[in-house]
């Protein structure tokens, strides 16, 4: 690659889009608590917090953070499970001039101690059984109380300083090549940006934005304060792991009029034409590659949403780009469309000058961008590079082209980083955990059916010396280790791995190569000459293994077969409760059905409720009858 240090970008091709005047997200809160102070804020269904309230709780615990040494520059991590908690501790660690680092507590618990160690983490808030869980000793932790309506007399505190513009408000983590996930630093005005744009996402009093996001992916940073900057509500979707069902129900019962939803969650949602589309006014969909087919049939059946696409990297606060969507998008690739918000775009080539509109290029973006990556300045100054003609810059690896009416069609990544139902994948953070483990020698992870929605992240393993593991073994190890996203779903045991010319591993030959996947279910080591017929299904067995069937696309007729070793994950998981309850008129809770992940263990629980429900209407029908 040659010097670009002689290459202008020219305006016409380096699209900026202004941004809002210059504040912050705790000033815009305070400002509509002062002027609407009993407007409702934020509500998880068992609480309800007014603007003033919500401030007041806020303030009250800073003051409680301060007295605990939290300060500028204070790293502060946030566990909880979704509630109006959420909003509370972020506000008060602001007001008491620390940054927050989102602890999710799906993750194992290995993942969030490097997470805390890795960010000078001295005080983590949370709820009371999840630290209890992480074993930190009570000098570096705080359980956060319920949050009801505030004393008549926490007013009287002195207002807290609002944080600098220029200082990190949260750090979010992703994951990273060198097997350890990097912290984004993500400052104040980055994030005011983002919800204060003229011409991003209209809120405004008298909307309802949902949180269903886990507030460690930043596809919450919208959600959360996208609301409560413009005077609308924040409605808390608090089931740990909602099916399809409960986000249906909870968009109903809260009024929502806003979401923003993964993209791979959109087409699962769009595919059984889900009940929440006629009661949205706008949604937001983002973190891959939008289907039109999806798109095009959700606008057709619901013609008056507002359906977004947005496009951006976590580097750029959550999005960079938005496209509204209309029916003639969806005749080919939907587009990733402007830039918003303060953002700017340039279309490069290898050597960093500008190409003509039409012409694929990699895409850099400036203005609303991360202050770079927590304690990786080598990495902040390969990825953000100040260019002649357009500053400060980061270079997202993604291939775009610009059509002539400005507006931007994505092509692909140009490295190995993957997108797997929304989350970002560096698949060397996942073969760094493999190789970690004593039973490998090497591995490569790729996504096969990359773009499809039974795309699957891929682990491509050859054993150490004198071992055979069996891929269930392997994923049981990684899950103690790694997210569940990061887990493979599919597994192929190799000999030795495929190399391109230039002796590096041959990853588009592993993505095509089909024929040798077995999934995590299938042991490694040589079958029986005469292997036993699986044990017959009970009736409500049957039942259950038709809707993993149809689920997973491949047939399940073992009792002791598993959902995950099948290469089943928690999107599919909902539509197999939500089949479940269309079945058989059982309410499966999605968090049961992930903690009982054999045919028979939810066969067991299916029943269980079956039998209560018949117990309950005897019982009512016997009140009744005296």
């Amino acid at each position: 690659m040659t010097s670009p240090a002689a290459t202008t970008v020219p305006a016409t091709l380096l699209v900026t889009v202004a941004a809002s005047a210059p504040t912050t997200v705790p000033a815009l809160i305070a400002r509509q608590a002062a002027e609407r102070p009993d407007a409702l804020a934020v509500t998880d269904g068992a609480t309800v917090l007014t603007y003033r309230e919500l401030v007041l709780n806020a303030r009250r615990l800073a003051a409680e953070l301060t007295d605990r040494g939290v300060g500028p520059g204070a790293a502060v991590g946030v566990l909880c499970a979704r509630s109006t908690r959420v909003a509370v501790a972020h506000l008060a660690v602001w007001w008491a001039g620390g940054h927050v680092v989102p602890l999710d507590p799906a993750y194992p618990a290995a993942r969030l101690a490097a997470m805390i160690d890795d960010a000078g983490i001295r005080l983590t808030l949370g709820d009371k059984a999840l630290l209890a869980d992480l074993g930190l000793p009570e000098d570096r932790s705080l359980v956060l109380t319920g949050t009801g309506p505030a004393g008549a007399g926490t007013g009287s505190d002195p207002e807290p300083a609002d944080p600098d513009r220029g200082a990190v408000a949260v750090v979010y983590y992703t994951s990273g090549s060198t097997g350890q996930p990097k912290g984004v630093l993500v400052p104040h005005h980055a994030v005011a940006d983002l919800v204060t744009a003229p011409d991003g996402i209209a809120l405004r009093p008298g909307d309802r934005m949902l949180l269903r996001t886990s507030a460690g992916f930043d596809l919450s940073t919208l959600e959360l304060w996208g609301p409560l900057a413009n005077g609308a509500a924040l409605a808390v979707s608090s089931s740990e792991r909602p099916s399809a069902e409960d986000l249906a129900r909870d968009v109903e019962r809260f009024g929502a009029t806003h979401a923003v939803l993964a993209t791979a969650l959109f087409h699962q949602l769009a595919a059984r034409r889900s009940r929440i589309f006629g009661v949205l006014r706008t949604v937001v969909v983002g973190g891959e590659a939008l289907a039109a087919e999806h798109a095009g049939a959700v606008l057709r059946t619901f013609p008056w949403l507002r359906l977004v696409n947005g496009y951006g990297p976590t580097e750029a606060t959550t999005f960079a780009t938005l496209h509204r969507v209309r029916p003639a998008d969806c005749a080919g690739p939907v587009p990733i469309g402007r830039p918003f918000g303060g953002t700017g775009t340039a279309v490069l080539d290898e050597d960093r000058r500008p190409v003509p509109d039409g012409t694929r290029g990699e895409l850099w973006l400036t203005g609303r961008l991360a202050l770079g990556y927590l304690g990786r300045p080598e990495l902040t100054a390969e990825r953000f590079v100040e260019l002649p003609g357009l500053g400060r810059a980061y270079r997202t690896g993604d291939l775009v082209s610009r059509r002539p009416d400005g507006v931007l069609e994505y092509h692909g990544r140009l490295d190995d980083q993957v997108k797997v139902r929304g989350f970002r994948i560096e698949p060397g953070e996942v073969e760094h955990a493999l190789c970690g483990l004593p039973e490998v020698a090497e591995a490569a992870v790729v996504v096969r059916r990359a773009g499809r929605e039974d795309a699957a992240l891929t682990a491509c393993v050859v054993p150490a010396e004198g071992g055979r593991p069996t891929p269930e073994a392997l994923r049981r190890r990684l899950a103690e280790r790694l997210p569940a996203h990061l887990v493979p779903t599919a597994w192929t045991v190799l000999d030795a791995l495929p190399l391109t010319t230039s002796g590096k591993v041959d990853r588009r030959a592993l993505a095509v190569d089909e024929a040798e996947a077995v999934d995590a279910a299938d042991e490694a080591a040589p079958a029986p000459a005469a292997p036993a017929a699986p044990a017959a299904l009970t009736p409500i067995q049957q039942v259950v293994a038709a809707a993993w069937s149809r689920a997973l696309e491949q047939e399940v007729t073992a009792p002791d077969a598993d959902f995950f070793a099948e290469g089943g994950h928690s999107l599919l998981a909902m539509w197999v409760v939500d089949d479940l309850r269309e079945d058989l008129g059982v309410d499966l809770p999605l968090g049961d059905f992930l903690d009982h992940p054999t045919v028979a263990g939810q066969a067991a629980l299916v029943e269980r409720a079956l039998l209560a429900a018949e117990a309950a209407e005897a019982a009512e029908a016997g009140e009744s009858g005296r």
